[in-house]
């Protein structure tokens, strides 16, 4: 544990709990995520152990509490886009604007940069306009860690009674060359 007592480490199925907790909130008082009912911990620990198997999961914990969790996956389930994959964080609702979730982040592009990842993706919810459910704060996060918006899916997401857009955020974090390293899953 570093000296501010932050550490990142690989998430544990027994976390799924604790993770499934931090995930209630945005499900129930955010459009955040479009999920409109939160998963019970079996069903995100099935979801933890799906991903993990390939794709690096992470938690960050502050004095020994987990206060957030990121994990990448298949952007497409297509071989030719293996060395693309699609970004996921949450922090704790009340543990963000304190440098938690550009630790998290750092730590999982390290990892996928190893395994021979190139292309990041996020999906993120937009609002028109800041509301109670929803403002530009993860469009904001993204882009100052160097994502640019690629693509927009206007009203995609219906929650609260509202119409939400959609975006698709990139990063590149390899050279794309004409024989490019082998990706190296975690079954590999």
């Amino acid at each position: 544990m570093a000296a501010d007592g932050i550490a990142v480490r690989p998430a544990e199925l027994t976390d799924a709990e604790e993770l499934t907790r931090i995930y209630d909130y945005y499900v129930k008082n955010t459009a955040i995520s479009f999920e409109v009912t939160t998963p019970t911990a079996e069903e995100f620990a099935g979801r933890m152990r799906d991903i993990s198997k390939r794709y690096p999961y992470l938690v960050i914990l502050r004095d020994g509490v987990i206060e957030g969790y990121a994990y990448a996956h298949a952007f497409i389930a297509r071989e030719a886009y293996e060395r693309c994959c699609e970004m996921t964080i949450y922090l704790r609702h009340n543990a963000t604007g304190g440098g938690l979730g550009r630790k998290l982040y750092e730590a999982l592009e390290s990892e996928l940069k190893t395994m021979g990842i190139i292309n990041l993706y996020a999906c993120i919810g937009v609002p028109d306009e800041d509301d109670e459910y929803l403002t530009t704060n993860s469009r904001d996060f993204h882009e100052h860690l160097g994502y640019k918006t690629v693509g927009t899916f206007r009203n995609s997401g219906r929650k609260f009674g509202r119409w939400y857009s959609m975006i698709w955020m990139e990063k590149l974090i390899g050279e794309h060359t004409d024989r490019p390293s082998e990706v190296v899953f975690k079954d590999s």
